[in-house]
């Protein structure tokens, strides 16, 4: 990988304090566990968690599904020493690996998964996320995105007052316009749908479903 600029998983805030604050304002075992529902993991199948940060969703995609191979990928090597540890923790086997979305490559994957990522990106790297995860399905391969999605009212409010102070504007505005499932239509996936939306202090989390063409 480059040494590209990046926001670290907690924007302006420490990513030794990641973790608590995911759980404290985002009702982060929700979105999680629906994550894994909407995936729907199955025995042999290799899936990728494209920024995966401090590797909590990876370690919990791995517990409930111990026969699939699981690849987490992140640009924070702080972010991945704990995602390493945890995944030690656990006493489970991911490999870990170091890049930006962009970076992934063309991998036969079963099944593409990011979260929280996509709002943290400029408009480039979201079309060349998308872009990378969708070569490095196969045909018929499944992508589950749980990013902040469209705002509004009260949402829109809230995310303006927390995700927007940590991260920034620029980088964040087009997610709070709804601009997720129109990006991920126009990569070329099929089937695109926003299963879910999840209200939270930080703002509403959505969850998005697509799959790569057969």
């Amino acid at each position: 990988m480059s040494d590209r600029a990046y926001t670290p998983p907690l924007g302006t805030g420490d990513t030794a304090d990641y973790d608590r604050a995911i759980r404290r304002w985002t009702r982060e075992l929700r979105w999680r566990s629906a994550m894994i529902e909407l995936l729907a993991p199955r025995p042999g199948e290799t899936i990728i968690d494209v920024g995966c940060g401090t590797g909590s969703f990876a370690v919990m995609l791995k517990a409930a599904a111990p026969g699939v191979h699981v690849i987490g990928i992140d640009p924070d090597e702080e972010a991945l020493a704990i995602a390493r540890a945890k995944g030690d923790a656990a006493d489970a086997d991911i490999h870990w690996e170091r890049g930006f979305a962009r970076d992934i490559g063309s991998r036969s994957a079963d099944a593409v998964v990011s979260s929280l990522m996509f709002h943290q990106v400029p408009m480039a790297e979201k079309r060349a996320g998308l872009a990378a995860m969708h070569a490095a399905l196969r045909p018929g391969g499944r992508l589950v995105i749980a990013d902040y999605g469209r705002q509004r009212g009260l949402m829109r409010l809230l995310f303006r007052l927390t995700i927007q102070r940590l991260d920034g504007v620029a980088d964040t505005q087009p997610n709070a316009d709804g601009v997720l499932p129109e990006l991920v239509c126009a990569t070329g996936f099929d089937k695109v749908r926003e299963a879910a939306d999840i209200h939270t202090v930080t703002g509403t989390i959505a969850l998005i479903a697509a799959d790569r063409p057969g």
